[in-house]
């Protein structure tokens, strides 16, 4: 598989080595011992999770508070997405720099997402699944929404038509409220 940074610090794109013939095709989604040579740590997964969407459907912008934190390790089991993920750790030379891919599931491409950095994603496709291996498990209070249309984040979302979005997500905070609120990790406290 290669293992390529994106322009946000700690954040990785894993495009697998598909091995394809007439009956399909088969690819490594997750090599731990490859994926850690890169990060220069463990990552262990504590929970997996699942989500399914319809075309037009736009989840996020999510993290985890700190503490406890969370990394991901996300990947398109069906269907095809538009992934968005956005530096929300202040002090990081890359604050509210995002990267923007499309995870499917004939490519297998992945995205680890390091803590501190917010996730999104457009369905492009009816029966959408997204599975999400988590370095922790889910803890009531902790989530942290901003919405994603947020004007000030900008994020090329490239919908058609007006996406369907959770009462939550409509309602999430501003990025700027997000921060005045205090929300937000310190990139110096993350990377410690």
């Amino acid at each position: 598989m290669r293992i390529a940074e994106t322009a946000i610090p700690g954040a990785f794109a894993v495009t697998p080595r598909l091995l394809a013939d007439e009956r399909g095709s088969f690819h490594e989604s997750l090599r731990a011992d490859t994926l850690e040579r890169v990060l220069g740590e463990p990552f262990v997964t504590r929970q997996i999770s699942y989500s399914v969407s319809c075309r037009g459907t736009l989840r996020g912008i999510h993290m985890v508070a700190q503490p406890p934190g969370q990394a991901k390790y996300v990947t398109c089991v069906r269907g095809a997405l538009r992934d968005i993920i956005v530096d929300l750790r202040v002090g990081s030379p890359a604050f509210g720099r995002y990267h923007v891919c499309t995870l499917d599931a004939e490519s297998g491409r992945a995205l680890y997402i390091p803590d501190g950095v917010g996730h999104g994603f457009l369905a492009l496709a009816d029966d959408t699944r997204i599975c999400y291996a988590m370095s922790t498990v889910y803890a009531p209070g902790t989530q942290i929404d901003i919405n994603p249309l947020d004007p000030e984040l900008g994020l090329p979302w490239a919908y058609s038509e007006p996406p369907l979005m959770s009462q939550k997500d409509t309602e999430a905070r501003s990025l700027a409220e997000t921060l005045a609120a205090g929300l937000l990790p310190d990139w110096r406290k993350a990377e410690a």
